[in-house]
């Protein structure tokens, strides 16, 4: 139906052109399009029109590579606080810094409803952000959450621990870099989108090898990189 409405729109308007379009646009918008394509309007708008292709791209995946690594993450705390407590949940013992029970409390709240509704882990656990995991694997956690759990959630990433857990932090800044830039709105046809892609691949890959080849298949992103259009610079 959608298909539909827009072949509708599309001959209903058969006068439309970019010029109209731009002043929808905005010129501050298009600047940075107009400037890597000479200033050539429809080139500029192709390159914008393939950024919000491309951005789409970056979403799914991420989407994608965010709920494999978090369920990852969290089998292992989960498992992790079974030693500890068989009855307690990793949310109220894992040894964070207030950043991150700060984050874990809100989770709380958006998942119960400000608690008026019963908690279901799960509904935490989707509602913690991509942030939220990135920095679990930063260095403040290395001794007493990495070592003793977490490098378990990423068993072919490197032998080192200390190593594995530079590589899947650094792997999960960049995805956190991207996918905010997209978020916002703001130009990605400047990056290398294929190099993107491929380390979110091998970040799911230190996790689960089919699950790597899952993401590789699937993910848009591979299709729009190799439609680029030509900036003429």
């Amino acid at each position: 139906m959608s298909s539909d409405l827009g072949t509708a729109w599309s001959s209903s308007r058969p006068g439309w052109g970019y010029r109209t379009i731009r002043e929808r646009i905005t010129a501050e918008r298009l600047g940075s399009y107009l400037m890597v394509t000479e200033h050539d309007l429809e080139r500029a708008f192709h390159l914008y029109e393939w950024n919000i292709n491309a951005s789409a791209g970056i979403l799914a995946t991420s989407a994608m590579v965010k709920v494999i690594v978090r369920n990852a993450l969290d089998e292992k705390l989960h498992a992790w606080a079974r030693r500890r407590d068989p009855v307690a949940s990793w949310f109220d013992i894992a040894p964070m810094d207030a950043k991150g029970y700060q984050d874990i409390a809100k989770a709380r709240a958006r998942a119960t409803n400000d608690r008026r509704q019963v908690e279901i882990h799960g509904k935490v656990i989707a509602e913690l952000t991509l942030g939220f995991w990135r920095y679990l694997v930063a260095p403040r956690y290395h001794t007493s959450l990495w070592i003793p759990s977490l490098h378990k959630a990423f068993p072919d990433g490197a032998q080192d621990l200390r190593q594995r857990r530079d590589d899947v932090e650094r792997r999960l800044r960049d995805l956190l870099f991207v996918r905010n830039r997209v978020a916002h709105h703001e130009p990605i046809n400047r990056r290398h989108l294929g190099v993107d892609l491929a380390r979110m691949i091998e970040l799911v890959g230190w996790i689960s090898a089919d699950a790597a080849a899952w993401v590789a298949a699937k993910s848009p992103l591979g299709g729009v990189v190799g439609e680029r259009p030509e900036t003429g610079s």
